[in-house]
């Protein structure tokens, strides 16, 4: 009986990741940049910010996109908003104050007369002497009124002298000049404005008397000396809110940026109105607290870099803002400030414990917040996966992570052959294990009975014509062509000059070397390969340690002493054919004298000797030198041409893009041969 399968389906809510990458995929998508690099921790860095594409079509969670969000969401901010609209906002708030109070003088005076009116004739004349006293008030008035400053701060300071005679105009001024002290206050104890509906003499003598004992405090620590932080903290810290500082420096931290906020929302304004809220906010503020409030910004200048809590933002929308929706504007914007700068760090170093994913979530919503999470467990998966391990806090690469990077690097270089890259050369021992080829041959002596039965048959019918029996002889007999394998020791040569890495070279050789290095051991396990690297000495690669290999920061080419460690290493191997591959972008330019490598540029005379030297020994014990270059100077090309005369390899002249398929033809043609008809 089948036990059919059941499936569950739910409507997709967003947090489900449909086209997600598995483990093997991050891995390839890594490969190309560990073998750049030589550094998984920066190949993963590199991934996490520019993310990978999907099979749908999508990209993965990445830094750049959360950047690209960002952006938008301060740009939709900054279109939306008019900063100068505040301004345009007190105005109109002073406008209606003289408003109401031109129009309470007129009230006051109708009523007064209305009154008169209907007293007696004693009564009416005992109040024409009070009617005259307010006759002459309103006039005073009325006159203060028109010759009242156009600037919001010179009206403000006028008004806060100004006999009111409408109580409702009187209540309102007082309302505003509540508000711009409260903002101002809300610069050193923004939990004090939150918490006050109203300014009166105590509450700014207290705060006049809290910030003098905070200048106080700073100025111990300008000369030297530590702050009373404590003592300060016992006598104030109702005004810093549920959560107030707990260190001078978290205090300074918290001033700065709000005294910031401010700085922010000045600078985000035309010139003209900066300077009308400017007026305005010191005319409302008495000397004294005004002169600590300047004390106060002149030392927190000195202690804190203040350019680092101030932005300037371009508003150019059109929808009005309160003063407190632009206070809280300038905190929103410094909070994508503070986050901008977070995503530039992680890009970095690699390193997301440095989000935080409150805000994240908070500016960018929750999706933001499950794509850091996503790209946290980028190296858990692929360390479960197997590819990667970790030593302490270090990522490494382990044997299947070795594999796959070779296995990729074999695919794309086999990927971009094409015919005709590589010529077919002989060998000079027939291997045993041969494959079948596409093609046949007529049998001859000696030939093995591979028969191709179909083209067999046909050559008897052709012979005698059509009829049964058909009777076959031995020369109808068609055999299929084979191709027969030799074992091969092989040394890789990579030139680890600095000219290899000044000119983009030294990757796509270190690629080859990973790539064939996979070939050889998937394919042709019984081959001998190794691989080494040579500037000024030539040094032994173990596979592990191939994808983290880099250029040499010192100089020379030691050709010499690259042979003679192949050399050794070919010794051993007697009935294979033995072969060195180099790649280089530049002649021989040391050697080894006295046992230390000797190194002058341009190459002298006993460099070049001693090399072609090495070279003849190469020759006597049947080594083959292919050598591919990766530049076409005129002392490259006069050195190669008498090392192939010499050992009668063959050279090759290819650019680093080519290189790869070059090379693998090479090594594939040099290890199999058409048996001759």
């Amino acid at each position: 009986m089948e036990i059919g399968s059941h499936f569950r389906y739910s409507q997709w809510d967003g947090s489900q990741q449909p086209f997600d990458a598995d483990a093997s995929a991050l891995m390839e998508e890594l490969s190309d940049d560990i073998i750049k690099y030589g550094d998984v921790q920066r190949a993963l860095r590199d991934l996490m910010r520019r993310g990978m594409q999907n099979e749908d079509g999508s990209r993965t969670p990445n830094l750049r996109d959360m950047m690209d969000r960002l952006s938008k969401r301060r740009l939709e901010t900054l279109q939306r908003y008019d900063m100068d609209s505040m301004v345009r906002g007190l105005q109109d708030r002073l406008d209606d104050i003289l408003s109401s109070e031109r129009e309470g003088i007129e009230r006051r005076l109708a009523e007064a007369r209305e009154q008169i009116e209907g007293m007696s004739p004693e009564d009416a004349a005992q109040h024409e002497k009070l009617m005259e006293m307010l006759e002459t008030r309103a006039d005073r008035n009325r006159a203060k009124l028109d010759q009242m400053p156009e600037g919001l701060g010179g009206a403000i300071k006028e008004l806060q002298e100004y006999d009111f005679m409408d109580p409702d105009a009187q209540s309102k001024f007082q309302e505003l000049m509540d508000e711009l002290r409260k903002q101002m206050m809300g610069n050193v104890a923004s939990e004090m404005k939150r918490n006050i509906e109203q300014m009166t003499p105590e509450q700014m003598d207290a705060m006049r008397r809290m910030m003098r004992d905070l200048n106080e405090m700073m100025q111990d620590k300008l000369s030297g000396q530590e702050p009373d932080f404590d003592g300060f903290m016992d006598k104030w810290s109702e005004m810093f809110g549920e959560n107030p500082p707990q260190s001078f420096d978290e205090l300074m931290q918290m001033l700065a940026q709000q005294m910031g906020q401010m700085q922010s929302m000045m600078s985000s304004m035309s010139p003209d109105q900066r300077r009308e809220l400017f007026d305005a906010m010191n005319a409302a503020m008495d000397d004294a607290t005004g002169s600590e409030m300047e004390r106060l910004a002149e030392n927190l200048g000195q202690l804190m870099p203040m350019q680092a809590f101030q932005g300037d933002y371009p508003f150019f929308g059109d929808e009005d803002v309160s003063f407190d929706q632009a206070m809280d504007l300038m905190g929103e914007m410094q909070s994508m400030d503070d986050l901008e700068r977070q995503l530039e760090q992680v890009m970095r170093s690699g390193d997301l414990s440095g989000v935080d994913p409150d805000e994240l979530e908070r500016l960018l919503g929750e999706d933001a917040r499950r794509e850091l999470e996503q790209l946290n467990e980028l190296a858990k998966r692929l360390e479960d996966a197997g590819f990667l391990k970790r030593d302490g806090d270090k990522l490494e690469l382990t044997p299947a992570g070795i594999r796959k990077i070779g296995n990729k690097a074999l695919r794309d270089l086999f990927g971009d052959l094409r015919k005709g890259r590589g010529g077919q050369h002989d060998i000079n021992q027939r291997g045993s294990g041969g494959e079948n080829a596409d093609d046949t041959k007529k049998y001859e002596y000696g030939d093995p009975m591979e028969l191709h039965l179909q083209k067999t048959v046909m050559n008897a019918v052709e012979r005698s014509g059509a009829g049964t029996p058909v009777k076959i002889e031995v020369g109808d007999f068609e055999v299929r062509r084979t191709e027969h394998n030799t074992q091969v020791a092989t040394v890789l040569l990579i030139d680890q000059s600095r000219s290899m890495g000044m000119f983009g070279s030294f990757v796509s050789a270190k690629k080859v070397a990973i790539a064939l290095d996979s070939l050889i051991r998937s394919k042709y396990p019984r081959d001998n390969f190794w691989v080494l690297g040579f500037a000024g000495m030539a040094e032994k690669i173990e596979r592990d340690q191939l994808p983290f290999i880099t250029y040499s920061g010192g100089s020379g080419t030691n050709m010499q002493h690259a042979f003679a460690t192949s050399r050794q290493l070919l010794a051993p191997f007697k009935d294979c054919t033995k072969q060195i591959l180099m790649i280089t972008d530049g002649e021989p330019t040391a050697h080894i004298e006295n046992g230390r490598p000797f190194f002058s540029y341009p190459p002298t005379y006993r460099t070049i000797q001693e090399t072609l030297r090495e070279v003849r020994r190469c020759t006597q014990e049947g080594i083959t030198i292919n050598t591919f270059m990766l530049e076409s100077s005129p002392y490259l090309m006069d050195f190669i041409n008498r090392m192939t005369q010499i050992n009668r390899g063959r050279a090759l002249y290819t650019s680093p893009d080519d290189l790869g398929g070059y090379l693998l033809v090479d090594y594939m043609t040099n290890r199999t041969t058409r048996v001759r008809s």
